[in-house]
C-alpha cells in the first residue's frame, strides 16, 4: 500500500453527472492538502470504490441510479466505518435529509453553494466536525420542535431508564453534542481533554448503534433529554 502525508485529505467522489464529477475535481485540485483519489457514477461504484481507495472523506450526491447515495451511505458505513460522508444534493426536500443522518451521514450541504464551502466542508468533517447548510438545519430544528411537542409525557424520561447503558458522563456529553457543541467546547466545559470527549462520543455511538453526532442529536432531542432551544 501506498504511503500517503498524514495531513493530505484523501477524497472520493461520488455524482451520476460527469460534468460536476470534473468540475469538482477540479476545484479541489487547486486546494492544498486535499487529495481526489477516486470517483463514482452511482451508490454500487461508490461501495466499491469506498473499499479500494478507503478514503476519508467522501462527497457523494444523494439522487443516483442503481443504488442511490442514502443507502450507499449506509453500507460504505458499515464497511469503512472511519470514513466521513458530505452528502451533496440539489434538492431541500428534509425527508432526504433525516435518511442521510439516519444512514451516517456526517454533512450535508445543497448543490448551490459555492466550490471553496465544498472545500471547506470536507476539512470540516476530516476534523471531526458535522456540517449542514443553514436551510437544512433550520428544517432540522423545525423537527427538533416537533418531536418535542409531539411528546406526551408530562415530564422527561428518567435517564437511567431510558439509556441504561450511557454512564452520567456520557449522558453529560450527549446533552452538549445536542446542543451543537465542538469537542473542544464540551472539554472546556466540564473540564476534561478533548481526547478524552473523543473517547466518549466513540462509546456513546457505539452504545447507541450510531453513526454520526447529528443522528446522536436526534436522538437526544427525540427522548427529550433537552428541549429545542435550551
Amino acid at each position: 500500500m501506498t504511503e500517503h502525508p498524514i495531513d493530505v485529505i484523501r477524497v472520493l467522489i461520488v455524482d451520476d453527472h460527469a460534468l460536476y464529477r470534473r468540475g469538482l475535481q477540479t476545484v479541489l485540485a487547486t486546494e492544498e492538502g486535499i487529495e481526489v483519489v477516486g470517483e463514482a457514477a452511482d451508490g454500487v461504484e461508490a461501495v466499491d470504490q469506498a473499499e479500494e481507495t478507503l478514503p476519508d472523506v467522501i462527497v457523494m450526491d444523494v439522487g443516483m441510479p442503481k443504488r442511490g447515495g442514502i443507502e450507499a451511505c449506509r453500507v460504505i458505513k458499515q464497511q469503512v466505518p472511519s470514513v466521513r460522508i458530505l452528502m451533496l444534493t440539489s434538492s431541500d426536500d428534509e425527508n432526504n435529509l433525516f435518511e442521510a443522518v439516519r444512514a451516517g451521514a456526517n454533512g450535508y450541504l445543497l448543490k448551490d453553494v459555492p466550490p471553496e464551502e465544498v472545500a471547506a466542508g470536507i476539512r470540516a468533517l476530516y476534523h471531526g466536525q458535522a456540517l449542514i447548510s443553514p436551510l437544512m438545519a433550520s428544517k432540522l430544528l423545525t423537527e427538533f420542535t416537533l418531536i418535542s411537542e409531539r411528546a406526551s409525557a408530562p415530564s422527561p424520561p428518567t435517564p437511567g431508564l431510558e439509556l441504561p447503558r450511557l454512564t452520567q458522563r456520557e449522558l453529560d456529553i450527549l446533552k452538549l453534542v445536542a446542543r451543537g457543541r465542538l469537542n473542544r467546547e464540551i472539554a472546556t466545559e466540564l473540564f476534561i481533554s478533548e481526547n478524552t470527549v473523543r473517547n466518549h462520543i466513540r462509546n456513546i455511538l457505539d452504545k447507541l448503534q450510531m453513526h454520526s453526532r447529528m443522528e446522536a442529536a436526534m436522538y437526544a432531542v427525540r427522548q427529550r433529554l433537552i428541549e429545542p432551544g435550551e
